[in-house]
């Protein structure tokens, strides 16, 4: 169990600690002149259970009430200290505030300087303080008087804290591992070490783990957890890790960097919150609000724009969104704490429910309904409440992400929920099955009216597809969806169009038999310089106006590509050509080419193979930039002749 001491300067925090443990936590030379602690002090108790209870002792000065909150993330215990003499104080009530928005629910309170006091005073103080408490999270917490001169009360005290500590956390041991760096030194002989309280998950000896924001990437050599060498670091604990790797050094690691897994490094520069604004504050926090945001042991600037109303008054709550000056590294349902531009008081503070912030449409309806879902504790649910409102759909991995779980925990959550999974590029979109079924209704009637309506063309265009459908699934998972009814062979894909398998463009009589002549001029050797409408008129002796009528149907069915005026190729070429592109951008260093690298390829004349880039280029499938140009992954599959189109072509 980790215990954070909390109360007004001078109150005694450091003295109880120290009468508890037998530790000054006042490390630095200026505390010890000062008899004032300034910075985290850090102290622990064995028990007799074999438990080790840690003490974060924070400074109760005004002028360091950032310290203060660097430490009091990740604590499982709060420690309210209050003296006897003076009573309840201004930072009294401040680090109360702090510790209510933090979420803290299990506390104490200890009473000191109880022997400088006459009972009478001691009785009025225990009055004060239950009264200051009944309105928080400590409302009924019990009250210690202790005396750190004589000891009076400390074995007390010492015994309920041994007793507390052997409740078991509720905090998260089953998401993946996360540290909040309050310090970061070098020890001669050992190297770098970060200490911080771990607030999620299990780290081990040898694990790969990465510093966030900053990225940069490490090992963990050896681990110190609750001041013991250890194995493993676990939630609840505070850790001293000894980091290796290259780039490892104490200034590359600052107070306010979270040590995490890996997959957990995604910083984020805008989030969106469930905030309480202080009842104590004179004025309502506005749009664009200027604050300093407080998250685990980091400190940053932000700007609050309320969402769910124009202000956010004294006393209320409600959806904001933090647009931060620097990034963080945090996870959904982290707690924060917000305190002025000018350091002097804590305006409020709340639960963290979206990493990834929309900046547009922030305030419509259907995204306030997503915040609602995403309020919701338990992973499980909230992706359930998320897939049941717009847009219908969720990235599978990131989701898990944000919530600090692994890639393993989130495909049994979809499993659970029996989600329909949608391949898309390194993550899965997931849909509910009810929306699955109706989406997959939806776009087999779309295709049918379509055929219904266009009977001469070959199918619709997956993008003009994609967008009349409701929901509206990002590209690379509607793809996904298609393959999907493509392999059951709901229908068929030919490059970049769909079809119905029962659908066929035909000709008419005239037309089919002169394709029957026009088809070999336009393949074989010469296939990359294909002859055009004029020469295939002449060379067949049909009408001009014909044979360019013919070919222009032929390319709305799919067969042909008009690749510049009256120059078509067929379809199975410009897919041989697409491969040719991406194999020299694969030849070349930087994955760049120019027009007569591929000339040579096609054996073509410049003009040509000038004009057949620029058709790429007008789609998309290759980028230019001056006499160069580079291909666009994406964009690969549009004319490619896909699997399902052989298994159409025999059917």
């Amino acid at each position: 169990m980790i215990v954070g001491t909390a109360g007004h300067v001078d109150h005694g925090k450091t003295s109880l600690v120290r009468a508890l443990t037998g530790v000054d936590a006042d490390r630095l030379k200026e505390e010890k002149e000062r008899g004032v602690t300034i910075d985290l002090g850090f102290a622990y108790m064995p028990t007799q259970r074999g438990e080790i209870v840690g003490f974060v002792d924070a400074p109760g000065h005004e002028k360091f009430v950032h310290n203060m909150l660097a430490g009091a993330t990740g604590i499982d215990f709060v420690l309210l200290v209050v003296a006897a003499d003076d009573g309840v104080m201004p930072q009294t009530l401040e680090h109360l505030a702090i510790v209510d928005l933090l979420g803290v629910e299990r506390g104490a309170v200890a009473l000191t300087k109880a022997d400088a006091v006459a009972p009478e005073r001691l009785e009025e103080a225990r009055r004060e303080i239950a009264a200051t408490l009944s309105g928080s999270r400590l409302a009924g917490a019990d009250i210690f008087p202790v005396s750190n001169v004589t000891g009076e009360g400390v074995e007390h005290l010492r015994a309920f804290l041994v007793e507390a500590a052997s409740i078991p956390s509720i905090r998260a041991s089953d998401r993946l591992f996360r540290l909040a760096v309050d310090r970061s030194f070098t020890l001669r002989g050992t190297g770098t070490v970060v200490t911080g309280t771990v607030m999620s998950g299990v780290a081990r000896i040898g694990d790969a783990v990465t510093v966030s924001p900053t990225g940069l990437a490490c090992r963990i050599r050896s681990i110190h957890a609750q001041n013991v060498a250890s194995e493993e670091g676990r939630v609840g604990q505070r850790c001293a890790l000894n980091l290796a790797g290259e780039g490892v050094a104490k200034d590359a690691i600052r107070r306010g960097d979270v040590v995490a897994a890996p997959p957990l490094h995604a910083p984020t520069l805008r989030l969106d919150a469930k905030l309480r604004v202080l009842a104590s504050e004179a004025k309502p926090i506005r749009q664009w609000t200027p604050v300093r945001l407080h998250h685990g042991a980091a400190e940053v600037g932000a700007r609050i724009v309320p969402l769910d109303a124009e202000a956010l008054a004294p006393g209320a709550e409600g959806f904001a969104q933090i647009v931060l000056e620097n990034p963080v590294a945090a996870i959904v349902g982290d707690r924060f704490v917000l305190r002025d531009t000018s350091a002097q008081r804590t305006i409020g503070g709340g639960r963290i429910v979206d990493l990834r912030a929309p900046p547009r449409r922030r305030r419509t309806p259907e995204r306030l309904a997503q915040l609602e879902a995403l309020t919701l504790d338990a992973p499980e649910a909230a992706l359930r409440a998320l897939l049941a409102r717009p847009p219908f759909h969720q990235d599978l991995y990131g989701f898990a992400r944000d919530h600090g779980l692994s890639a393993e925990q989130a495909e049994d959550i979809a499993e659970r929920l029996g989600l329909v999974r949608l391949r898309a590029g390194e993550t899965d979109v997931v849909l509910d099955a009810a929306t699955f079924a109706r989406s997959k209704q939806d776009l087999l009637a779309a295709v049918a009216a379509f055929h219904e309506s266009n009977p001469d063309l070959a199918g619709v265009g997956l993008e003009r597809l994609r967008l009349s459908l409701q929901p509206k699934l990002p590209t690379t998972a509607f793809k996904g969806l298609l393959e999907r009814l493509a392999r059951a062979g709901e229908v068929f894909l030919r490059g970049a169009w769909v079809r119905l398998p029962g659908h066929e463009a035909r000709l008419s009589e005239t037309d089919a038999a002169h394709w029957v002549a026009v088809a070999p001029l336009l393949a074989g050797e010469e296939r990359f310089r294909p002859p055009r409408v004029r020469d295939i008129a002449h060379a067949l002796d049909l009408p001009e106006p014909e044979v360019r009528r013919l070919l222009k149907a032929q390319s709305r069915m799919g067969q042909l590509d008009e690749i510049a005026h009256d120059h078509f190729f067929p379809r199975a070429t410009t897919s041989e050509m697409v491969d040719i592109l991406a194999s020299l951008a694969a030849s070349r260093p930087n994955g760049e080419f120019n027009a007569a690298q591929f000339r040579d390829r096609v054996e073509n004349g410049r003009k040509v193979a000038i004009q057949i880039l620029e058709f790429f280029d007008r789609h998309g499938v290759t980028l230019r930039r001056g006499d160069l140009r580079r291909v666009n992954p994406h964009r690969l599959d549009l004319f490619r002749v896909a699997p399902e189109a052989e298994q159409d072509k025999g059917n």
